[in-house]
C-alpha cells in the first residue's frame, strides 16, 4: 500500500491492520465499509480456526449488526439460557444472570463456535473486496510507512503495543492453567461449577456438541486434569473421559497489567490505535474477550468514518473516549471474578453466591 495509491489527506484513507483475529478482521471490515484501503498483516501462516465457543453479549451483537454481520452470526449461533452456578457435589448455588440480560436487551446471549465466527468475518471481508491478508508476515515499521493509520490487533503479545506505546503494560500470569474443549454430545447441564481453587464450565455451542472449559492451578497433563475433577458431579467426569485430549487446548492464564494509559497515539511515525487483547487482554471469566474486541473495532471504524482521513486525531480521541475506560472496567471485573471463583477457602464465597437469585 503506497502513498501513490492513497495519499495523506485524500478522500479515502489507507490503513494497515496487524492481526487477523476477531478484532483485526472486524476492524478491517469496518474500514472497508467506510471506503478505506486496508491491508492486514498476520504473522501466522494461515487463518486460526482452533478454539471452541465465543459468548456474544447483546451489545456485541448490536456492533456486529452495524458492521453488517448480524445475520451471519445468528445463522450459526445458539442462545445461552438456563445456566447455573453449582458446587462440586452438584448443589445449585445461583443462576447466571442470563435471563436478566435477555430481558434488559431484548435478545439473548449467543454462543458461536470460534471457527464459524472467523469464517464469517473472512467471508464478509472477501465480499467487500480490495483487502489483502498477508499471512506469514509479522509487523515491521517498514510495512506501514505510507499508511494513514496503523491498527494493532495482534493480541496480548502485541508487537505494535511494544513498539509504539509506553507505560510498562505487559502480560502477567495468574498462576493457573486453563483448558478448553468440545465434547461430542450435548450434556444439557450448563453453567459453571466452582470448587476449591478451580472451576469447570459447560455451554451449548451447536447441536450435538458441548463447549467446556476448566481452570486449575496445578494440572499440566490431561490425566491430571481428569483427576482434578474425578469426584465432581455428573456429567463433568464423563465429559473429560469421553472426549479426545488431543483436541483440548491448554494455556497459562494471563492478563495485561497495568492498564494502558491510552489506546491511541498520534505522535511519532503516525496515528496508531489498539483494539482487542492488544489493548486490554483479560482473563476469560466474564466471557467478554471477543465482545470487547468487536466493540472496539466497531467504535474505532465508526469514528474514522465520521471524521475521515483528515480528521484522524479527532477520530482517535472519540474512540479513546468511548472504549478505554469501558473495556478496562470489564478487564478489571473479569480479573476480580477469577480471584473470587478460585479461592482456596470457598465456604464464604459459596455463602455469598447463595444470596444471588436462584433458578
Amino acid at each position: 500500500m503506497g502513498a501513490s495509491a492513497v495519499g495523506k489527506g485524500a478522500e479515502r484513507g489507507s490503513a494497515v491492520v496487524v492481526g487477523a483475529g476477531v478484532g483485526g478482521l472486524a476492524t478491517a471490515i469496518g474500514l472497508r465499509r467506510a471506503g478505506w484501503e486496508v491491508a492486514v498483516l498476520e504473522r501466522r501462516a494461515e487463518p486460526e480456526r482452533y478454539g471452541t465457543a465465543f459468548g456474544i453479549h447483546p451489545t456485541a451483537q448490536a456492533a456486529l449488526d452495524r458492521l453488517g454481520l448480524g445475520g451471519a452470526l445468528r445463522e450459526r449461533a445458539v442462545p445461552y439460557r438456563d445456566a447455573l452456578i453449582r458446587r462440586p457435589d452438584g448443589r445449585v448455588l445461583a443462576a447466571l444472570p442470563l435471563e436478566r440480560i435477555e430481558r434488559k436487551a431484548g435478545r439473548p446471549e449467543l454462543l458461536i463456535s470460534r471457527p464459524y465466527l472467523i469464517d464469517a468475518l473472512l467471508a464478509e471481508l472477501a465480499r467487500l473486496g480490495g483487502t489483502e491478508i498477508a499471512y506469514g508476515r509479522a509487523y515491521g515499521a517498514s510495512a506501514v510507512r505510507d499508511a494513514d493509520l496503523l491498527v494493532g490487533a495482534d493480541g496480548i503479545n502485541s508487537a505494535v503495543r511494544t513498539a509504539r506505546f509506553d507505560g510498562g503494560s505487559r502480560p502477567h500470569e495468574l498462576g493457573t492453567t486453563a483448558w478448553i474443549g468440545t465434547a461430542g454430545f450435548e450434556t444439557g447441564v450448563y453453567g459453571e461449577t466452582w470448587g476449591r481453587g478451580r472451576f469447570f464450565g459447560m455451554t451449548p455451542v451447536e447441536p450435538g456438541r458441548t463447549n467446556w472449559y476448566a481452570t486449575v492451578p496445578e494440572a499440566t497433563t490431561a490425566d491430571e486434569l481428569r483427576a482434578a475433577f474425578a469426584d465432581w458431579h455428573d456429567p463433568i467426569p464423563r465429559v473429560l473421559a469421553d472426549t479426545d485430549p488431543q483436541t483440548w487446548i491448554r494455556y497459562r492464564m494471563r492478563h495485561l497489567h497495568p492498564a494502558l494509559p491510552a489506546f491511541t497515539r498520534t505522535a511519532g511515525p503516525g496515528p496508531v490505535a489498539l483494539v482487542g487483547d492488544a489493548a486490554h487482554a483479560m482473563t476469560p471469566n466474564l466471557g467478554q474477550g471477543a465482545c470487547t474486541a468487536l466493540l472496539d473495532a466497531e467504535a474505532l471504524t465508526r469514528a474514522v468514518a465520521v471524521h475521515g482521513p483528515g480528521g484522524l486525531p479527532a477520530a482517535l480521541r472519540a474512540y479513546e473516549g468511548e472504549r478505554r475506560r469501558s473495556a478496562q472496567r470489564v478487564a478489571f471485573g473479569s480479573r476480580t471474578l477469577h480471584r473470587f471463583m478460585t479461592v482456596r477457602r470457598p465456604a464464604l464465597r459459596d455463602a455469598l453466591v447463595g444470596l444471588l437469585p436462584g433458578p
